[in-house]
């Protein structure tokens, strides 16, 4: 090889190796470049890093502070609780899982007066074992055992019940334990002496209230009874003293007898009344009744008092409103009497007038409403709320005169809310009250009621009355049955208006001029032939004036629907003085029937005497025994269609005389009416008098008009009618 040729192999190995270390050079560069960034990309993570490791030193300074704050604050808040445990003066203890003592309060530790066994860590069982061995607690008549394993029955129970034990120092503590989800219990000792002392102090109290009100029951119902006795004949042989010859000025002091002696009842009735409301023994006894009838027996009883002061009492009853109810009657006619007997007492001239309204519902029921008017003295505006009080009255200069308990209208309000109803009044000073109720009553079913009427040929009727209210009255009624009316003030305007197109006339009895009986008969002397039907507060002495042949009809006032409806229906009908022609021609002789028996048991003289006198005017046979065994012994021998039974007897009182009677009834089969005449009136007295086999109930004193009601109701087919003259009812 050529020199030449070594030179430039050598000068291409050269190269080569230039090349080669340039390329390695390149390669390295790349390689420090590579580096480069890893290591700004290293450092820039340490940074972060540094960052985060910083904000976690941070952040875990601020939660050891918070939790160094909320420690304090639970450390304090604990003081603060377990403070206010130490404090109270209830015991308070917790208990865990296990049923050990976990901490307790002085209170609750006190009860065990320092056994030093009491402390934490103590098992309920033990505390049980030490409350019976060291005589903490009274546990009575029981088993020290047997009341352990009570009170752990209960503490391992779900939900324990609270539970009252007695101290050895006579202090009762109540225990209320409540256990947790995990097993802990919370127990409250409560210390309920006073309040344990309290109730029976409240006991004691109870009872001595409840006593003083038998007490007072039967102070009350003893001196009911008491009182109406020798009531009975006072008022009774008042009422039989008015029926003899008198002269002007002894009729008056008999009138002052019989009235103070019946104002004395009211009070009575008032004041016994009152105390069975405010002891809430008074219950209402719902019985099917007339309402109509029962007002217009109201009506009745109080007419001889409202003639004597010229008052008139009027009636206006929806002819369209039911009259059978379903309610307490007695108690309806006590609010009612109350109501009416206030207008007549406080009315001096004019009228009374009972409106009675209402509707019918779907449910058979009807709400009725009764409203008493009168033209009397009138309320103050300032003392209209005040009537309804207990024991008040309107006092002042116009009605000082007036007595009474002041208890009726309050009673009455008591007796409307039991029904269920409210009352109330509206007055005008000198002008008149109305009082009036609304009650709700259920309808009885099936009952027939009076209602419109057709076919009884009446197109045009003429009304005569000197009042103005009763002719109102009566057109509204005639009108609701479809009969044109035409209205007279009196009888001789009545005789220029009658003409051939009046078909009925309906006249007052007492009448401005001419009387309705005197009308009568100049109608007949005029040629009119209409019917006249004759409107009279004393149906008696109407039937027996000699001008009775021209009326077709006397009907009483306050004029009833089912009278008013019977009467118009008549006139269609055979002539009724015909009928009673043919009926006492069919009737056997009076001669040949005996006389009625009545047998009257009565121990007290005095009222054998009123009752003889009572019943003097009727045709009976009656015959008395003074007591209970006489009665039955007479029941047997004298055989009496009625027996009138007085209550308290001796030897034998009227409920078990009865009872033989009824006894003997069951051999023979022959039922007599037995009615109790008795001074017991208080609630529930009638029931039990009732309840021993009596039919009737009369309390003293005794009125003459139910005693002949009750003699005529039980006459037999073949006993004489024990029929009375014509009288007003005592």
């Amino acid at each position: 090889m050529t020199l030449a040729n070594k030179l430039a192999q050598e000068r291409r190995a050269r190269l080569a190796a230039e090349r080669l270390l340039e390329q390695k050079q390149a390669e390295l560069h790349a390689a420090n470049r590579k580096l480069g960034k890893h290591a700004r990309a290293l450092s820039d993570e340490i940074v972060v890093t540094r960052a985060k490791v910083q904000t976690v030193e941070d952040e875990n300074e601020r939660v050891k502070s918070d939790l160094h704050v909320a420690n304090e604050k639970v450390q304090v808040a604990e003081r603060r609780l377990w403070h206010s445990i130490e404090t109270i003066q209830d015991g308070f203890a917790f208990f865990n899982d296990s049923g050990r003592m976990i901490a307790a309060n002085p209170a609750y530790m006190s009860v065990f007066d320092g056994l030093e066994a009491i402390e934490p860590g103590i098992s309920y069982v033990e505390i049980l074992q030490l409350a019976t061995e060291e005589g903490i607690v009274d546990i009575g008549d029981d088993a020290p055992a047997a009341w352990r394993e009570t009170m752990l029955d209960r503490w391992q129970s779900t939900d324990p019940e609270p539970t009252v034990i007695r101290l050895w120092s006579g202090e009762y503590i109540k225990l209320i334990d409540q256990r947790g989800h995990d097993g802990d219990v919370v127990s409250l000792a409560l210390n309920i002496t006073s309040t344990i002392r309290y109730e029976e102090r409240l006991k004691d109290a109870r009872a001595k209230a409840e006593a003083a009100s038998r007490a007072k029951s039967s102070f009350l119902a003893n001196m009911s009874h008491e009182i109406r006795t020798p009531m009975n004949g006072v008022v009774g042989m008042a009422d039989l003293l008015k029926d003899t010859t008198l002269t002007e000025e002894q009729r008056l002091y008999a009138d002052t007898i019989k009235n103070s002696g019946e104002a004395l009842l009211v009070i009575i009735n008032d004041v016994l009344d009152y105390s069975k409301i405010e002891a809430e023994k008074l219950v209402l006894k719902p019985e099917p009744f007339d309402l109509e009838r029962c007002i217009h027996e109201l009506i009745m009883l109080m007419q001889p008092k409202a003639r004597e002061q010229g008052l008139e009492i009027l009636l206006d009853y929806d002819l369209f409103l039911p009259t059978q109810f379903i309610g307490d009657p007695g108690r309806l006619r006590q609010v009612l009497t109350n109501l009416m007997g206030n207008a007549v007492k406080f009315t001096e001239k004019g009228h009374v007038l009972i409106h009675v309204t209402g509707v019918a519902g779907d449910d058979g029921t009807a709400r009725v409403h009764i409203a008493v008017e009168d033209t009397g003295i009138g309320i103050p505006a300032d003392k209209v709320d005040h009537v309804f009080g207990e024991f008040n009255q309107v006092d002042d200069d116009r009605n000082r005169r007036f007595e009474g308990t002041g208890l009726g209208l309050a009673i009455s309000q008591q007796l409307v809310r039991m029904m269920g109803g409210r009352i109330w009044v509206e007055s005008e000073l000198g002008v008149g009250s109305t009082f009036g109720l609304q009650i709700t009553l259920p309808l009885v079913d099936g009952a027939e009621e009076p209602g419109p009427i057709g076919g009884c040929g009446v197109r045009r009727a003429l009304i005569v009355d000197g009042r103005d209210a009763n002719r109102l009255i009566l057109e509204k009624r005639l009108n609701l049955l479809g009969i044109e009316t035409q209205c007279c003030a009196d009888g001789a305007e009545a005789l220029e208006c009658m003409d051939a197109g009046v078909d009925l006339v309906l006249t007052d009895h007492h009448l401005p001029g001419i009387d309705g009986l005197e009308l009568a008969e100049a109608l007949r002397a005029a040629g009119h032939d209409a019917p006249i039907i004759l409107l009279s507060d004393n149906t008696g002495n109407a039937a027996q004036d000699p001008a009775r042949v021209h009326l077709h009809a006397v009907l009483q006032k306050p004029v009833s629907r089912r009278d008013l409806c019977a009467a118009l229906q008549s006139l269609t009908a055979p002539d009724a003085a015909q009928i009673s022609e043919v009926e006492a021609e069919e009737a056997p002789p009076e001669t040949s029937l005996r006389a009625l028996r009545v047998l009257a048991a009565e121990d007290n003289k005095t009222n054998r005497l009123v009752f003889s006198k009572m019943v003097g005017t009727l045709d009976i046979e009656l015959t008395f025994a003074e007591n209970g065994v006489e009665a039955v012994e007479l029941y047997q021998s004298f055989q009496p269609d009625i027996v009138f039974m007085d209550i308290s007897m001796p030897l034998m009182d009227g409920k078990e005389a009865t009872g033989h009677i009824r006894d003997l009834e069951k051999e023979s089969g022959v039922h007599v009416p037995v009615v109790a005449m008795t001074a017991h009136a208080m609630d529930g007295d009638d029931t039990d008098i009732l309840a021993a086999g009596l039919d009737h109930y009369l309390t003293k004193p005794l009125r003459k008009g139910a005693i002949h009601e009750r003699i005529m109701d039980a006459c037999p087919p073949d006993v004489r009618p024990p029929s009375a003259p014509v009288a007003e009812a005592g």
